[in-house]
């Protein structure tokens, strides 16, 4: 008996472990989505069911009350905004040919004079490579697009989302100190400290960056959709809107939103002042972002490298498709934290102190 234990390794165990979870995932994605945004969802909204609980209401209570107050400000927000929204993009697409028009007729002194500055064969071979890259560009985003949509949003999963993730949200919530006590009671009693100081570290970072990059995307979204329809910029609000909801990929909701806004501007303005204040509101709102809203929602221990989340990001969009990417950060805060603490072990071992094992 004495053996099995000193053979045992705990490092095969957990990575075991890991190894099962990421094939339940791969062989029940089909089903997984609501499940998934349910639990996120109840992460999400866990922290005022327990403020709700701490003044003496039932935990059941709190949580129905706490889901029926989301429900309603997101259905007010659908009725409100989603029909300007339609009006919007509808319009958007009627007038696309006469926009690209308007941006031919804005830069064709630009093109006619590189014309004259540069020789034909090489003006040819400009317009191949831009047209060429501009379309395989344009061809892969509704590429990605149809494989999320294919992968993870079929209209199984549409009702799903609907129907069964406020379900799962409502018992995530109102049974996880009972599911917490559980887990817990599981763990190996001699690995079980280490375990509870890496599920806290995860918890703190995962909670600190979804949380915290939940509030941005809503507060950018907010200025970008208020300020480009203050201007004047047509089809500011679903631009807007669009740029600061994909603020949860760091730099791609800017630069989408500063192009694509920037370049209506060129096709509708024709003084500078308006164009200006278009490309402001962007610069404006990423400097925001940088050093008011991440350090103050986000914080810096949260630790997340910028091209980890994106990489993570489009790891998952690319495997699992929408479901991969509600799964993506999760996962990346796991292994960052999982690689720091095998960091730990590696400074701490004699490998890196260069010792010699006792008794050699």
């Amino acid at each position: 008996m004495t053996e099995s234990r000193a053979g045992w390794n705990p490092y095969w165990f957990w990575a075991g472990v890991v190894v099962a979870i990421i094939a339940l995932i791969y062989l029940f994605q089909a089903v997984l989505l609501p499940f998934v945004a349910g639990i996120l969802l109840a992460y999400l909204l866990d922290p005022p069911v327990n403020r709700l609980t701490k003044l003496g209401l039932g935990r059941g209570w709190a949580t129905l009350a706490v889901l029926l107050v989301f429900t309603i400000l997101l259905a007010g927000v659908v009725l409100l905004v989603v029909p300007m929204l339609q009006q919007q993009i509808t319009d958007l697409i009627n007038k696309m040919p006469d926009l690209i028009a308007a941006l031919r007729e804005r830069f064709g002194g630009l093109l006619d004079l590189m014309r004259t500055r540069v020789s034909p064969q090489d003006m040819e071979k400009i317009q191949d490579a831009v047209g060429g890259h501009a379309g395989d560009i344009l061809s892969m985003i509704p590429a990605f697009l149809g494989g999320l949509l294919t992968k993870g949003l079929a209209l199984f999963n549409i009702l799903s989302l609907i129907f069964i993730t406020p379900i799962v949200a409502f018992y995530m919530m109102r049974d996880w100190p009972m599911i917490v006590a559980t887990v817990d009671g599981w763990l190996p009693k001699r690995q079980a400290p280490t375990v509870r100081r890496l599920f806290v570290e995860m918890d703190q970072k995962l909670s600190g960056y979804i949380r915290g990059v939940s509030m941005i995307c809503i507060i950018l979204a907010v200025f970008y959709g208020t300020a480009l329809s203050a201007v004047g910029l047509d089809f500011g609000l679903v631009v807007g809107l669009l740029a600061g909801l994909m603020a949860f990929i760091p730099f791609v909701g800017a630069i989408f939103g500063f192009v694509i806004s920037v370049g209506l501007a060129f096709a509708q303005f024709s003084e500078w002042t308006p164009i200006l204040l278009v490309a402001g509101i962007f610069l404006l709102g990423q400097a925001a972002e940088g050093n008011l809203l991440q350090p103050l929602l986000v914080g810096r221990q949260v630790n997340l490298h910028a091209v980890w989340i994106i990489f993570a990001l489009l790891a998952g969009g690319a495997v699992f498709g929408f479901l991969g990417v509600l799964l993506a950060v999760p996962f990346a805060v796991i292994i960052a934290v999982l690689v720091r603490f095998a960091i730990e072990q590696y400074r701490e071992s004699q490998l890196y102190l260069g010792e010699s094992p006792p008794g050699s």
